[in-house]
């Protein structure tokens, strides 16, 4: 297998992870572009993994061959880059620093914060220097140095608690990676490209410089019709007379109430083509269904006017509150079929048997305990945050749902990106009623937007996939552990730095709008709205969410019981999502031609034919993250060249 955890493979890592708080917000700040860091599959982890194996590795081989890196240690390289891709933007990055100070700028008599939100908000937990806020949205004056003072004391409360809420996450995902991997045979469609582009054939005489990976003429075939696309779009911002092809085509339906769009995602295509067939069915034929329903509830004027927040099914709380109920009925019956792997990871916790978790990165007694302990800590802070007991405890758990059903669902389905129908604090909400929580509880819960609500990518799907990447390489895997809780923490800190540097540079209100403008004062005007109008717990929303958990264990159940039965309940989980909207006609024509491949060619054809769909994204995403670094020599804003 050679080399895997080596210091200079975990250097690099380490010096990749920092590297790419820059790159990326060079890309979605500085240039208004490309998202790098925005998904479960980044573009800035698979640039950079391209030009590391396919350039540096290559010239380190024909320089002298002990000098190139061995496939395990780039792959600990990639993982390492992944986890700090999950934290440095959607995931975290991009959203603390804003909103920890938006009650201090945003707070005006026309939101009415300074009434509703900021006496009942941590200080403790936010910047409430109004002059350093001042100029971190809207640029520091020449002469004055930035107030660093000022970021230090929320930041050391925050820091600690993120850390082991991620740390935890991952002690779930050691747990049931055996399930996962060895009994349930899950296929993990996102950690197929990585590992091919550094499987090396069999070379004796040490002459093929390249993996067979790129010697595939179909996979630049892919490459380049996806990299000759991008450039194009790229070119057409820069020059209007140069054409670039459109991507998305929308209709109007249902007298003109609903959208219906049809995108072209070249990674999505590529990666779902590498999922199960009954899989990918799902996902567009749910899509589609609830379509179809929400067209028919909005023509008979059937709607909900529950407010729900903005992420998720914004606008469609019926359809939230399913998901909800379908995301407890999934991690129900994943829990249930793991019992006898649950139970022998209890009982070697207890000290009551001796478990074989050699292949783990920690072993069983810590991950149990390690999640104990941190929940514990998680719990605390959170009430030190301002939540009530209860309210912690369910808050918490409905995440850890939400977290781990979306986990599941890229390790199972290969998309790339996905959020759940519903948040954390608005399940709490809508099952209590704001008027029964009090205004303290209800801010606390708005500050939970930190790091759950506009959740694209989480290290608890990243550390999942870096687990089966490196699952093929025995002995030493607990050095996988502190690369990747390295990584996130490297990250973290080179982020906060590069965030406020440019933010006190330029100022925030002129980087990206939604980061620093419309994300930051999104949870604070929902919790605003609910303190003003306090509405009761809603009925109708634990009705729909029965029918949901109803729904789900009745698909989960056919599935289980008969082989013929179509549908995978997958699709129902997420098939409501915005994003699902987005992405279902891609899955569609990509299910067809899979469908057709196997059908007239069969798995030989499929085999050859997937290298051409690992080469679109990665030739997209390639084309997106060089364009990047021309758009910041070029001083060009607003070239996006991925977003989806």
């Amino acid at each position: 297998m050679g080399k895997v955890f080596t210091f200079r493979s975990f250097l690099t890592g380490a010096i990749l992870a920092i590297f790419i708080a820059f790159y990326d917000h060079v890309s979605g700040d500085i240039n208004n572009g490309s998202y790098l860091a925005i998904d479960h599959m980044p573009v800035a982890a698979i640039t950079l993994f391209f030009f590391l194996v396919f350039f540096i590795n290559t010239i380190l081989k024909r320089i002298r061959w002990n000098l190139a890196f061995a496939p395990g240690e780039l792959l600990i390289v990639y993982c390492m880059m992944l986890v700090a891709c999950s934290v440095t933007e959607m995931g975290l990055g991009s959203q603390i620093l804003p909103i920890i100070s938006a009650p201090s700028y945003y707070a005006n008599p026309s939101n009415e914060w300074n009434k509703l939100i900021v006496p009942h908000l941590r200080k403790s937990l936010l910047v409430t220097d109004s002059q350093a806020v001042t100029y971190f949205y809207e640029g520091l004056p020449k002469g004055m140095t930035i107030p660093w003072g000022v970021w230090v004391k929320p930041l050391s409360l925050w820091t600690p608690f993120i850390l082991v809420f991620y740390f935890c996450t991952i002690c779930i995902v050691v747990m049931l990676r055996k399930q996962w991997m060895d009994r349930e045979k899950l296929t993990y469609p996102l950690t197929i490209l990585p590992t091919e582009m550094v499987h090396e054939e069999n070379n004796p005489d040490k002459k093929a410089y390249l993996p067979k990976f790129f010697k595939n003429r179909l996979m630049w075939l892919g490459f380049g019709l996806t990299f000759i696309i991008g450039t194009l779009i790229a070119l057409h911002s820069y020059n209007y007379m140069i054409p670039a092809p459109r991507l998305q085509q929308s209709i109007g339906a249902f007298r003109g109430t609903q959208n219906i769009q049809f995108r072209i995602s070249f990674p999505v295509m590529g990666f779902v083509y590498l999922a199960n067939l009954e899989v990918t069915f799902s996902l567009w034929f749910f899509n589609l269904l609830f379509q179809i329903i929400k067209g028919v509830f909005n023509i008979t004027g059937i709607s909900s006017t529950e407010n729900i927040g903005i992420y998720g099914c914004a606008g469609y709380a019926i359809f939230a509150h399913l998901g909800t109920g379908a995301m407890i009925a999934m991690v129900a019956y994943n829990l249930y079929i793991a019992r006898s792997h649950l139970k022998d990871i209890w009982r070697s916790a207890i000290g009551r048997a001796v478990v074989d978790d050699s292949g783990e990165i920690l072993s069983y007694r810590t991950a149990f305990w390690g999640f104990v302990i941190g929940s514990i800590f998680v719990i605390g802070w959170l009430m030190y945050s301002g939540l009530n007991l209860t309210i912690g405890l369910l808050f918490y758990l409905f995440a850890i749902v939400i977290f781990l059903v979306l986990t599941r669902i890229v390790c199972e389905a290969g998309i790339p990106t996905l959020v759940a129908t519903i948040i954390s604090s608005s399940i709490i909400i809508s099952m209590w009623g704001s008027k029964h929580i009090s205004p303290s509880v209800l801010v606390a819960l708005g500050l939970t937007y930190v790091y759950s609500a506009d959740v694209r990518t989480f290290p608890m799907a990243a550390s999942g996939m870096s687990l089966k990447i490196m699952d093929r390489f025995n002995g030493a895997k607990r050095y996988l552990f502190w690369a990747i809780m390295t990584a996130i923490f490297v990250n973290i800190i080179a982020t906060m730095y590069f965030m406020l540097k440019i933010s006190y540079k330029y100022g925030g209100i002129n980087l990206n709008s939604w980061f620093f403008q419309g994300g930051p004062q999104a949870p604070f005007n929902y919790i605003a709205d609910l303190i003003k109008n306090p509405t009761d717990s809603n009925k109708i929303g634990w009705l729909c969410r029965g029918i949901g958990l109803l729904v789900m264990s009745g698909l989960m159940f056919m599935r289980q019981q008969f082989l013929w039965w179509p549908l995978h309940p997958i699709g129902f989980v997420i098939g409501p999502v915005w994003l699902m909207d987005s992405l279902w006609f891609s899955i569609f024509i990509v299910w067809l031609v899979k469908k057709i491949v196997l059908k007239y060619g069969g798995a030989r054809a499929y085999e050859k034919s997937k290298y051409f769909f690992l080469g679109m994204p990665l030739g997209f995403y390639t084309c997106a993250g060089i364009w990047v670094i021309i758009d910041f020599i070029a001083k060009k804003h607003g070239n996006v060249v991925f977003w989806i």
